[in-house]
Formats: C-alpha cells, sequence, structure tokens
C-alpha cells in the first residue's frame, strides 16, 4: 500500500502504538492493575536505557494507552497505569500469548512461563 495514499492499515497503526523492543514489557507490566513507579519499571524491565523507558512511557501515554499521575511533592512522584485504552489490548496480548506459547512447545523452544507479563496470566 503506496504511503501517501492517505489509507493506514489497521495492523500498522496497532503496531506503530505498541511495536518495539520495549512497549510490551512496559504494557505487560502494568497489566494487573497497580500503580508502578518509573524506578520499579525500570528494574522490571531488564536491559531498558533511562532514555528508551522515557520515550516509551511518553509514547504509550500520548496514545492514550498509559496513564501518567505526577504527584507533587519533593522528591518527585510519578506513577503509571494502563489507561482503558490499554486494558482493551489485554485480550489481544493474551491472544499473542496463547499462540506463542503452543509454537514454543511445538518447537521445543524455551520456557513458555513469562514471570513479567502479568498479561496473560
Amino acid at each position: 500500500m503506496p504511503e501517501d495514499s492517505g489509507l493506514l492499515c489497521p495492523l500498522r497503526y496497532t503496531l506503530g502504538m505498541v511495536g518495539g523492543k520495549w512497549k510490551l514489557p512496559i504494557l505487560c507490566l502494568l497489566a494487573d492493575g497497580e500503580a508502578v513507579r518509573y524506578s520499579a519499571i525500570k528494574r522490571k524491565v531488564p536491559g531498558i536505557t533511562n532514555m528508551m523507558l522515557s520515550q516509551s512511557l511518553k509514547e504509550l501515554e500520548e496514545g492514550g494507552l498509559v496513564h501518567r499521575k505526577q504527584y507533587n511533592e519533593i522528591p518527585p512522584k510519578v506513577e503509571y497505569t494502563l489507561a482503558q485504552e490499554g486494558k482493551s489490548l489485554l485480550p489481544v496480548l493474551a491472544g499473542f500469548s496463547q499462540w506463542g506459547n503452543a509454537h514454543m512447545k511445538k518447537h521445543n523452544t524455551g520456557s513458555s512461563v513469562c514471570r513479567q507479563c502479568k498479561a496473560t496470566e
């Protein structure tokens, strides 16, 4: 599909919202509904840099998938939760997880349990 056609593929749109190396792990981390502070996300998403975490959270917030709440205190306190739009993705993420689990079992590829992703429990 030509990019100048003015049309956007829904799959490409969705992947633009949640694609990349870090957005899905962040969404999965927030899936249990608990508010999570920046430092906890950083700790629980191995390998992510401060710049990539900040950028990913900003993009997820701009897309309406994540809610950011800032408390006016010193030191500053910021918590992140899934917004309603983000929660609406959980069944889709669960479907991806089920597919991945079946594929991993079929091909004897690693563990089928993710201790970080709460979207599929």
